[in-house]
C-alpha cells in the first residue's frame, strides 16, 4: 500500500482492516487520496467512500495525482461512493450513493451487496471518516455495525479496508473496540508544539507484519501528494 508501505517490513496480508485515528487538522484526507493513486497506478481498484467531502473534491485531487478519473470510473476500477450528500438532507445524483446513514439501511444494503461479493484481493476500499455515523446513530448501533458489517467483510472478500476515524471525537470504549478488531491502528496528527507545525504519521500497532513504530513526519508535494521526509 503506498506510503504505509514505507513504514512496514512485509507485505499486509490480504483481508486486513487498518484503523486511522486522525486529527482534525492532519493530513488525512490527502494521505488518503495519495494512498488511492498509488494504488491505482499499480493496477488495483479502489472503492473510496466519502463522508466528509463531496465526491468531486476526491475526483480533482486524483487527478492532481496523474489518474484518469473518468476512464478508470467507466471501467469500474474506480468507484467513488457517495456518503456526503446524504449528510446535506439532498439526494446524491452519483451512480454509487447512500440514501442513508441509519445503520439499519445501512446494514440491510451491506448484507445483500458487499457480504454476498466474491474474494477480491486487488480491492482497496477507503473510508474517509466512519465517525459521521456518529452524527446519525449512538455509539452502539454504529460499533456494532462496523464490527459485524464493515470489518468482516474484508476478510470474506480478501480485500483492504481503510477506515478514517476522528481523534479524541468518541468515548473511549468506542476506540477500544474498533482497536481490538482491525489488524491495525495508524495514526496522523499535527504536532503545533514544534515551529513550523510539524504533521506525522506512525504505524501504532500491526497483526503479523513487521513494522517502524517510530512518529515520521511527512510532507506535501506541488501535486498534494503526501510523501515521507527523510
Amino acid at each position: 500500500m503506498p506510503l504505509i508501505d514505507e513504514l512496514i517490513s512485509d507485505p499486509i496480508p490480504a483481508g486486513s482492516v487498518l484503523a486511522v485515528e486522525f486529527d482534525p487538522a492532519s493530513l488525512w484526507y490527502a494521505a488518503s487520496t495519495t494512498i488511492a493513486a498509488g494504488w491505482l497506478k499499480t493496477g488495483g481498484e479502489v472503492t473510496y467512500s466519502v463522508t466528509a467531502q463531496p465526491p468531486d473534491t476526491v475526483r480533482a485531487q486524483l487527478r492532481r495525482l496523474g489518474v484518469d478519473v473518468e476512464a478508470l470510473e467507466k471501467e469500474d476500477r474506480l468507484a467513488i461512493f457517495d456518503s456526503y450528500t446524504i449528510t446535506l438532507g439532498r439526494k446524491s445524483t452519483e451512480k454509487y450513493a447512500s440514501q442513508s446513514l441509519k445503520v439499519a439501511d445501512l446494514s440491510i444494503t451491506f448484507s445483500r451487496e458487499v457480504m454476498r461479493a466474491g474474494p477480491a484481493p486487488e480491492l482497496l476500499t477507503i473510508n474517509d471518516n466512519v465517525s459521521t455515523l456518529a452524527r446519525f446513530n449512538d455509539d452502539r448501533a454504529w460499533v456494532e455495525f462496523l464490527l459485524t458489517r464493515g470489518i468482516p467483510s474484508a476478510s470474506l472478500t480478501k480485500s483492504t479496508v481503510l477506515a478514517g476515524v476522528i481523534s479524541g471525537l468518541h468515548r473511549d470504549s468506542v476506540y477500544r473496540q474498533l482497536e481490538a478488531a482491525v489488524d491495525g491502528v495508524i495514526d496522523l496528527k499535527l504536532d503545533a508544539s514544534s515551529n513550523p507545525p510539524k504533521n506525522l504519521i506512525r504505524i501504532r500497532s500491526m497483526r503479523n507484519v513487521r513494522f517502524d513504530g517510530r512518529w515520521r513526519e511527512i510532507g506535501t508535494a506541488e501535486n498534494f501528494a503526501i510523501t515521507l521526509k527523510q
